[in-house]
């Protein structure tokens, strides 16, 4: 390359560098398009709106038909944001708290009333018509969407039998595509499962519909959403709506059955615009903390890596500016949980980088000039980062299909970071490199090259380390033990799990979070003996929500009287309520079985790509080896455990595969020249050492931005980094010192060879 050509190659890269820059920070156009300051986030961040329903009629619901109820009602509100919260309030009453959003009113003409959803025959038993097109009639009200009228009432139509369905016989309903008979061509529909109950009606009903070639209305909120024509008698619980004039429109419809599909029907009590949670600093901080990991990035990788460094770090830049674009543009919501997943993927860009300038130096070590170890560099470093990010991405993925609220929210940061960083990683960096290159900086010590190969015997001392992990689980075991005998919990579980105590005080004057933080909040812990409390400001009034874990009627009475006499609070100006989790039972279970099948799909992925199995077992091991030390960095320290403790340990589990992966990556290439299966010992010896600067100095950049965090963050976002650097720790650890030495074991007892015939030919030379 001429460098005239590389130096106008570098002024576009600062060009657009500059352009993507200013895009981030001040968008494009007045809406503020792809800024920093229009990104969506969830309430522990900026706040969001607060909807209060109440159960018709004073009735008290069962347990089994509220958590049904709410259940439904986090998916239908998931539309909304993937960071939105349902949960039970006192015994009748369900809560929704939706971040982002500051018009209450639009949430609740859109989301509209829960429940009373209606499937209705056109014709009773007498062949009377129970509603009709364009006619006024006494029972109905006029339907200006499809122009049909109910001709009697609801109570009439269920005494005589024509309402054929109700909204809890649906199991589910999705939009989706079918082909409209046209060759190549596909329809938007609405694809609707019924329950077993809800399957035996409907067959009945479209069996006499369809003789008659009549239809079955849909009746939610008081008015006709759809009349299809009855096409087929339909017995397999299964039923497609057609005719819909686009996936919008489907959509659309899909979403109103779903939250009629209710079993309870709902009024709206109350709702307000709620305040940050972590309050107005927390995103400062966070962005001071941001910068200055990035700016300690930057500095690391000039001092090692010289000028491929200077290529990594302005990729890195490209990183930072398009995820802000990008979360933008996708309207993801950012949350604790999103952000551990973008630190995440700063850490997997900058491993990206540092996996082929690693291959890079050792090309050079060998003798080969700089240009030709560049190109060498990447080839074989490719499929160690396509094998450790697709890894992760299938996790991602996998959670993001199955799972919900903070889970999916995190599932979605992590894919489109990973996404972006490979095409920073293996694109942009390796541009900028060549540039650099042709700009003339050819020497190699610009470069560096790989020192001498010092091996160390990881095989030999595999017993010590397997005593070192098994100890400290062991004594997280035993506080975890303890700690439940004594009846405070094996961990500290917020109330996100365990649900609790929701006090709503109305103040004498409006304070901030900041200010409750420092002067209230203290106080509530001391007189209750609670380890956190979660506190909501309510926009435009002095009411302040206090939620704590569950509170005693004599601890109760302790705040109530600390809140009279230290800051003149009466008593009938304090509400207290008890709330349910907002990790319920069928999102924990939703999680579990997402993580379940995500393990299965990446063992699955690694014994295909590594055409041995025992690596899937190795990684699988070592990654509940790095989740259990995130659950006794937990049960340590008695940091509250909350929606975070899933997004740690998943973050955990998506950092320690990538690593390990690069690790079984240098093992299977050493493999090429093994012989015999007693050369097993030293070929990983070897490949670990390899990888060993590669594995610790990835640690060292992702540790800079979780350190970052607990040294500027507000209180939360601290408890939150703590546990992530343990387990960034122990992730490195068990990639180095764990993954590799037990696969070898593995492969040794199916080969045959005794461990210590493997040891001693696997010695360490120099």
């Amino acid at each position: 390359m001429k460098k005239s050509r590389a130096i106008i190659g570098l002024i576009v890269v600062v060009l657009l560098l500059a352009g993507l820059g200013y895009t981030a920070i001040f968008g494009l156009g007045s809406d503020k398009s792809g800024s920093l300051s229009s990104i969506d986030l969830g309430l522990d961040l900026a706040g969001g709106v607060s909807i209060t329903y109440e159960v018709g009629d004073n009735e008290t619901p069962s347990a089994a038909d509220m958590s049904d109820t709410i259940y439904k009602l986090q998916q239908r509100v998931d539309q909304y944001s993937t960071e939105a919260q349902v949960y039970q309030e006192g015994t009748n009453r369900i809560n929704i708290e939706i971040p982002g959003v500051t018009d209450a009113n639009a949430i609740l003409e859109e989301l509209g009333q829960p429940g009373n959803l209606y499937f209705i025959a056109q014709t009773d038993a007498n062949g009377e018509q129970n509603y009709s097109f364009g006619m006024s009639a006494e029972g109905g009200e006029e339907n200006f969407t499809y122009g049909y009228n109910l001709n009697k009432t609801i109570e009439e139509l269920e005494a005589e039998g024509s309402i054929v369905l109700k909204g809890e016989d649906v199991a589910n309903a999705q939009a989706g595509y079918q082909n409209s008979g046209t060759a190549g061509n596909q329809e938007p529909v609405v694809e609707l499962e019924f329950t077993p109950a809800g399957t035996a009606a409907f067959a009945d009903a479209t069996t006499k519909a369809f003789a008659a070639g009549e239809s079955i209305g849909i009746y939610y909120d008081g008015e006709f959403i759809s009349v299809p024509t009855v096409q087929a008698a339909i017995t397999d619980g299964r039923a497609v709506i057609t005719g819909m004039s686009g996936y919008q429109e489907a959509e659309n419809l899909a979403a109103l059955i779903r939250i009629g599909g209710l079993k309870l029907a709902l009024t709206e009590l109350r709702s307000n615009v709620v305040g940050a949670q972590l309050g107005s600093n927390a995103i400062d901080s966070g962005l001071i903390a941001a910068a200055v990991g990035f700016v300690l990035i930057v500095i690391f990788m000039l001092v090692i890596y010289r000028i491929l460094g200077l290529a990594a770090s302005i990729a890195l830049a490209f990183y930072v500016e398009l995820m802000v674009i990008l979360l933008d543009a996708f309207e993801i919501t950012l949350t604790l949980p999103g952000i551990a997943g973008i630190i995440l993927t700063i850490g997997m860009a900058v491993d990206a980088n540092v996996i082929v300038f690693s291959r890079i130096r050792e090309e050079l070590a060998r003798g080969k000039v700089v240009g030709e170890a560049m190109k060498l560099g990447y080839q074989k470093a490719l499929s160690a980062i396509l094998d450790g990010n697709i890894t992760t991405v299938i996790a991602a993925v996998v959670l993001m299909i199955g799972g919900s609220g903070t889970i999916k929210g995190f599932a979605q940061t992590l894919v489109l970071g990973i996404i972006v960083s490979m095409f920073t990683a293996l694109l942009v960096t390796r541009a900028v490199s060549a540039l650099l290159y042709g700009l003339g900086l050819k020497n190699e010590k610009f470069y560096g090259k790989e020192k001498a190969l010092k091996l160390f015997d990881f095989f030999g001392k595999r017993k010590l380390f397997y005593l070192i992990s098994c100890g400290v689980m062991a004594l997280g075991i035993i506080v975890m033990i303890v700690n439940g005998a004594r009846g405070a919990g094996a961990l500290n579980w917020s109330l996100d799990f365990v649900g609790g105590t929701s006090t709503s005080v109305t103040f004498d004057r409006q304070w901030t979070t900041e200010e409750l933080d420092q002067q209230v909040v203290p106080k509530i812990k001391e007189v209750t003996g609670v380890a956190s409390v979660q506190v909501q400001t309510v926009s435009g009034t002095n009411q302040v929500v206090f939620k704590t874990t569950s509170l005693d009627l004599s601890k109760r009475e302790a705040m109530d009287n600390m809140l009279e006499s230290d800051f003149g609070v009466t008593s009938d100006n304090i509400a207290a309520e008890t709330i349910s989790p907002t990790i319920g039972r069928e999102m924990l279970r939703a999680a579990i079985i997402s993580v379940i099948i995500a393990l299965f799909l990446m063992f699955i992925y690694i014994a295909i790509r590594f055409s041995n199995y025992q690596f899937s077992l190795a990684a699988i091991a070592a990654l509940a080896h790095d989740a259990m030390m995130v659950v006794v960095c937990y049960a340590l320290t008695r940091i509250s455990a909350g929606g975070t403790f899933i997004a740690c340990i998943l973050t955990i589990i998506g950092y320690s595969i990538n690593d390990t992966i690069v690790t079984f990556d240098r093992i299977r290439e050493n493999m090429g020249a093994a012989v015999r299966n007693s050369d097993i010992g030293g070929i990983v010896n070897k490949s670990v050492s390899q990888t060993l600067t590669r594995s610790l100095f990835t640690s060292v950049t992702t540790f800079f931005m979780v350190l970052c965090l607990v040294i500027f963050g507000v209180a939360d976002i601290k408890f939150f980094a703590i546990p992530l650097m343990i387990g960034v720790i122990a992730g490195t650890y068990s990639s180095i010192f764990i993954a590799s030495p037990l696969w070898t074991d593995m492969k040794l007892k199916s080969a045959g060879v005794q461990p210590q015939q493997a040891k001693k030919e696997s010695k360490p030379q120099e």
